[in-house]
């Protein structure tokens, strides 16, 4: 049956021509038929309206001969005819035949683009094409096949005064990079109130900006925006455009950031060679929203500086402003990486991958730049999962045994690690596997962190050395461990001792004494800062980028925010920092 399809589609493929049927010119404009036909659904749609004005909405097998779907168009369009001469009253009082003519099918027949007629027992799928021409008794309408539509246009509830607005973009067929869009402002009113142009009762748009993400300045505060998108596939097709108001005004933004000083390092993405990573716990919605959070955690933190669309403001910008080839997160909301953070790092030329936690409604997140790389695999886990279902972690899972309250302990928790394999776009021949994980938070839960630490360096072992052989790893993450933790040193010195006193961090009844180790030569790129976490009851270093020595080196790294930025208002989060975690950015280049 498909190689029947594949025939008749090659005979249909003909060169664009500027006639139809009996070899007349098409009429500069048309009627369109839209078709949307997927392969891996078994039914086309057709949409069109009858000259009556009817609208019509039809269902079609995709194997269907071409003939039966003709054939009902035809009578849906004598139905359509119909009606209409019933309506007419001076018809019915005049006796004119025409109503008994129109219930008479018209003829319907498909031509190709270069004018001929199209044959019945053609099958759907390959019959109705771009570009053809359908006829429905005089009436032409021009054939649409697949044209770039969007199924969904949002914008950000909050807008600040010098924060990019992201629009979020969701189309079929079509792709944001190649839509077109067209940002408004309202008019202020004119003095006494008057609108300073003519025009009906709703506001005045004034055009502002033609590109995809628009930052209003200070002068657009107390005004809406409005959007008009217009979908496009890159290959010179355009949809029907569609158009979005905010819901509320620009508000004005919160003065200097805790990133903008680190913004003056990073103006330009880094050249061919090299690597800017970023990694940074951006702190969950599901966290901040609590009330023990407002109460306890960050009572120093204004309320509305906790709120997630404010927040999210303050990130964008953050993040964009890094311009950076590789972002790990941790503590992503689904909903967050879905309808805000994809958006708009995909309109900065990033893309996302991510993995949500285990029973939880957070997770991470992996960004990387599309010039520069390409995905390969990814090979994701959860620790508690792969340590009871994966050979490859028998060998620990057997030790874990005979600690059954720790062994309890670790397969309660929820964590996963997050691992993606990318390649160069420029020379394939570079690959680089990229980890990112958030290790077990509790201060006594040491032994805990070093379980799982294990099961990550195993598995990427086996990315790295087994899957991929050699190939150079950065691991990212929050991993709750200062510089003095046995998890930090483990993962730098590439073992643990049996005695380790971590193994006894949550008291001697759960002490579980093990000798592990990896093969890997690990390094601090961004050193061991004084603090990546600030709040009021706890600053400490435990964020860290690791890179493999062997094969990277540091080329910079960017400065963290000055004591006196970071405390301005007490602590993190704040009014001018989204987290309670400072972002850690670096430079690498390879060896």
């Amino acid at each position: 049956m498909w190689r029947r399809l594949r025939s008749a589609l090659r005979r249909l493929r003909r060169s664009p021509a500027t006639f139809f049927a009996g070899g007349g010119p098409l009429p500069a404009a048309m009627e369109r038929a839209v078709v949307r036909c997927v392969p891996s659904e078994p039914k086309l749609s057709l949409r069109f309206v009858l000259p009556d004005g009817s609208a019509r909405h039809m269902q079609r097998d995709q194997t269907e001969p071409l003939g039966r779907a003709l054939a009902r168009i035809a009578t849906n369009a004598a139905k359509g005819h119909a009606k209409a001469s019933k309506k007419s009253k001076k018809a019915r009082a005049e006796g004119d035949p025409a109503g008994e003519a129109s219930a008479v099918a018209p003829a319907v027949r498909l031509f190709s683009r270069d004018g001929e007629a199209v044959a019945e027992e053609v099958p759907n799928a390959v019959a109705w094409q771009d570009g053809a021409v359908l006829q429905i008794g005089e009436s032409q309408y021009r054939v649409e096949r697949n044209p770039p539509a969007l199924t969904e246009l949002q914008l950000p509830r909050s807008l600040l005064a010098g924060f990019p607005v992201c629009p979020k973009v969701s189309a079929e067929f079509a792709v944001p990079q190649h839509c077109l869009f067209r940002w408004y402002r309202e008019q202020r009113p004119a003095a006494g109130g008057e609108e300073a142009a003519e025009g009906g009762d709703g506001p005045v748009w004034v055009e502002a900006a033609a590109e995809r993400v628009f930052t209003p300045s200070n002068a657009l505060v107390g005004l809406r925006l409005k959007l008009r998108c217009t979908p496009g596939d890159g290959a010179q097709r355009y949809g029907p455009c569609r158009e979005v108001e905010s819901s509320g005004p620009v508000e004005a933004g919160p003065g200097a950031c805790t990133f903008d000083s680190r913004h003056l390092y990073t103006k330009k993405v880094c050249g061919e060679g090299s690597i800017r990573a970023v990694s940074y716990n951006i702190l969950a919605d599901t966290y901040a929203q609590t009330e023990f959070s407002r109460t306890v955690l960050y009572p120093y933190c204004a309320p509305y500086a906790l709120e997630l669309d404010y927040r999210q403001n303050l990130l964008k910008k953050e993040l964009a402003g890094y311009s950076a080839d590789l972002i790990c997160l941790q503590e992503v909301d689904k909903s967050v990486f879905v309808d805000s953070l994809a958006p708009a790092l995909d309109a900065f030329g990033l893309e996302g991958l991510f993995r949500i936690k285990e029973k939880q409604h957070e997770g991470l997140a992996t960004f990387y730049r599309r010039d520069k790389f390409s995905l390969l695999t990814r090979h994701d886990i959860a620790f508690s999962e792969v340590l009871l279902s994966d050979p490859l972690h028998k060998e620990l899972c057997d030790k874990l045994a005979k600690y059954p309250l720790v062994q309890e302990k670790v397969l309660q928790r929820s964590s996963v690690l997050q691992v993606s394999v990318l390649q160069s776009t420029t020379d394939p021949s570079r690959k680089i596997c990229v980890a990112n994980t958030h290790l077990y938070w509790h201060p006594k839960g040491g032994n805990i962190r070093l379980i799982q630490i294990a099961v990550a360096l195993s598995h990427i072992k086996h990315v790295a050395c087994d899957l991929y052989p050699s190939i150079p790893i950065i691991f990212c993450g929050d991993f709750n461990s200062t510089p003095s933790s046995g998890t930090y040193s483990f993962i730098k010195s590439g073992g643990i001792a049996e005695d380790h006193e971590e193994w006894g961090s949550n008291g001697e009844e759960e002490r579980c004494n093990m000798l592990l180790s990896h093969p890997f030569k690990l390094l601090s790129a961004c050193g061991e800062p004084a603090y990546t976490n600030y709040v009021g009851g706890f600053h400490g270093c435990l964020d860290y980028i690791f890179i493999d020595k062997n094969a990277l080196e540091v080329e910079q790294v960017i400065p963290l925010p000055s004591h006196e930025e970071v405390t301005t208002h007490q602590a993190l989060p704040s009014v001018s920092h989204p987290s309670d975690h400072i972002a850690l950015i670096c430079d690498l280049k390879w060896k």
